[in-house]
């Protein structure tokens, strides 16, 4: 463990670490995501897709690595025991920093199939980790405002068929769909302006997770819901890469699939939308009370 440099030359090093790591593993991913690409048959795609995923997991391993390295973190983690990596998971969390990614895939990576992201369109310009997630089949959704739907309603329900298609690729072979409900990184200021009934969440945005359900929830085992809290804040990345994210606490739950639910027109039945996002404001009540009571928790002096 190198935290005990001062904090500059680890943000150096664990900025270095990761860089390096990136331009080691990406070129080897594109190679193989252009052999499929240029093959587009299936028996290509089921020799190729293992293949990815190994190097993706091998990356993130990687990861693993230099933040051992160079960070002092404690991780109280709970939940993560009996996860099956050839099994299929509907991934649900709460969405603070950029750094909850590199959390969950540190935790969960090689205990359940790559976790797959729906990323913003413009994220597909990032160098170098834009083109990774286009080896790697992230989905791409363009998230357009209401304002905007209203003056081009051809495109309404794009986002849906991106999900839509994305799921039946997903189908294929054992995978994690990942999926942050309340659509972006809770900050105070989101938090006044949505005058979110939920103290420590913003207000969930359940039709992405209803889209994935519909298309492929007999094949989900289960729904993974998993809790991030940093008792100290949120961290930046910039202060993660510095070696001062001290403490992080993760509950994982695996929550079973309601039947009715798994089945259902989310966007033109009005009932179905009522009874999931029912269920859905229930499961954010739930996390919204854990949170309160692992920060509570956090703060209680720790016996010796």
């Amino acid at each position: 463990m190198l935290n005990f440099l001062p904090t500059p030359l680890v943000f150096a090093l664990a900025t270095l670490l990761m860089v390096l790591n990136i331009l080691f593993w990406v070129p080897i991913l594109l190679v193989f995501a252009s052999l499929k690409l240029v093959l587009p048959f299936k028996p290509v795609r089921l020799f190729i897709d293992p293949i990815l995923l190994f190097i993706a997991e091998s990356w993130i391993a990687c990861n693993s690595g230099w933040m051992g390295l160079t960070q002092k973190t404690v991780w109280d983690v709970q939940g993560i025991e009996g996860l099956d990596a050839a099994s299929w998971y509907l991934v649900n969390c709460n969405h603070q920093s950029w750094v909850d990614i590199l959390v969950l895939q540190h935790l969960l990576n090689r205990r359940i199939p790559l976790l797959k992201f729906f990323i913003k369109q413009q994220l597909i310009w990032v160098p170098v980790m834009g083109l990774a997630w286009w080896a790697l089949e992230f989905p791409f959704m363009r998230r357009h405002s209401e304002d905007y739907l209203r003056k081009h309603p051809e495109m309404r329900g794009k986002d849906q068929e991106t999900t839509r298609k994305a799921c039946e690729k997903f189908a294929l072979i054992p995978t994690s769909v990942m999926s942050f409900l309340e659509g972006t990184r809770f900050t105070t200021e989101k938090h006044a302006k949505q005058q979110s009934p939920y103290r420590h969440l913003l207000k969930p945005k359940a039709g992405g997770m209803a889209m994935a359900l519909n298309a492929m929830g007999d094949k989900f085992q289960a729904i993974l819901d998993v809790t991030i809290v940093y008792p100290e804040g949120a961290p930046t990345f910039t202060h993660f890469l510095a070696g001062r994210m001290n403490r992080v606490v993760v509950r994982v739950r695996a929550l079973p699939i309601p039947a009715h639910l798994q089945q259902g027109d989310y966007a033109g039945d009005a009932i179905f939308r009522a009874e999931f996002s029912q269920w859905v404001q229930q499961l954010w009540r739930d996390k919204d009370a854990q949170i309160s009571d692992l920060l509570l928790a956090s703060a209680l002096p720790q016996r010796p």
